[in-house]
């Protein structure tokens, strides 16, 4: 996700230190948004790595600058999805060498929807030592501010950009019971939030988050209905993240569960009835057991 970097007037007046590192890898977490976000740590990895890597090379110079760190006679090798292997390989000789190689996403957490993954798998799978200063993630703030649930999410990053394509993912997502969050190009908010309704349901209730930690920062609450009708022909711009509530499931009644189950061992094992009945209903197979078994030993 792309970032625009703010800072106060004057610049920051955070302090680096520079620290011994070992040789390895060190994913740096920088800011989504606001430039002061960023964790003294990630500074002193900055201050110190060997040789740098970043996603995008301009907005890590820019972040340094802004916080005083000298880029010195080092370089900042680009590392994104069109880099190919040849950086990838160029890094893990360095880290091989003995150098420290500290690499840090365009905006956010490294490897969240980010190229940062490949490198990451190359190193570890290499033996070679990899650890990470951790900072911002846009997904994390999005569900503090959101609303919903946070006991469990499922994070989906970027829906296709076709239509059928993304209905056929959101199919694939609309029985996951934690909060589902997405990643989604403001130039297609409005079509996304209208197949998320069609496909999830009206009624979840969902959350638009815009442009977190900056001057615009925007969190609009509603159900996916609300929400698409709002956004239907809204220009929107910035960094957008869409929460969904999980699916609430119709609560079955023992009762219901023994009408249920009574039907179907009319003419069926107790094996394919509970198997009938717990898909049928979406409850736990041993729970739907013990309910035949009851059942069946009721009516002898």
């Amino acid at each position: 996700m792309a970032v625009i970097i703010e800072s106060a007037k004057g610049g920051s007046s955070v302090n680096y230190q520079m620290i011994p590192l070992s040789a390895g890898l060190y994913f740096v977490g920088v800011p989504i948004g606001t430039a002061r976000d960023i964790t003294l740590r990630a500074l002193d990895v900055l201050a110190s790595a060997d040789v740098l890597a970043a996603e995008d090379t301009r907005s890590l110079r820019k972040l340094m600058d802004i916080h005083g760190v000298p880029l010195g006679d080092r370089r900042v090798l680009a590392l994104h999805d069109h880099s190919g292997t040849g950086a990838q390989n160029k890094l893990l000789a360095a880290i091989r060498d003995g150098k420290s190689v500290a690499y840090a996403s365009e905006a956010g957490m490294p490897l969240i929807a980010d190229p940062g993954f490949e490198l990451a798998r190359g190193a570890v799978a290499a033996g070679l030592n990899v650890t990470c200063a951790p900072g911002p993630s846009a997904v994390l703030t999005a569900l503090a501010l959101g609303g919903l649930p946070t006991d469990a999410f499922f994070f989906a990053g970027f829906l296709p950009s076709s239509k059928t394509a993304r209905r056929t993912s959101l199919e694939a997502l609309r029985d996951i019971p934690g909060t589902l969050v997405f990643y989604e190009s403001p130039k297609r908010l409005g079509a996304m939030l209208m197949d998320a309704a069609q496909t999830l349901g009206p009624e979840r209730p969902a959350a638009m988050c815009r442009e977190l930690t900056k001057k615009f920062e925007e969190i609009r609450r509603g159900s996916l209905k609300e929400l698409a009708e709002f956004y239907e022909n809204q220009s929107v711009k910035g960094e957008v993240v869409v929460l969904v509530d999980r699916g609430r499931l119709p609560v079955v009644s023992e009762f219901d569960l023994g009408v249920a189950l009574e039907k179907a061992l009319t003419d069926l094992s107790i094996r394919d009835a509970v198997d009938l009945v717990s898909k049928a209903h979406a409850l736990p197979r041993r729970q739907v057991y013990q309910a035949a078994l009851a059942l069946s030993k009721g009516n002898a």
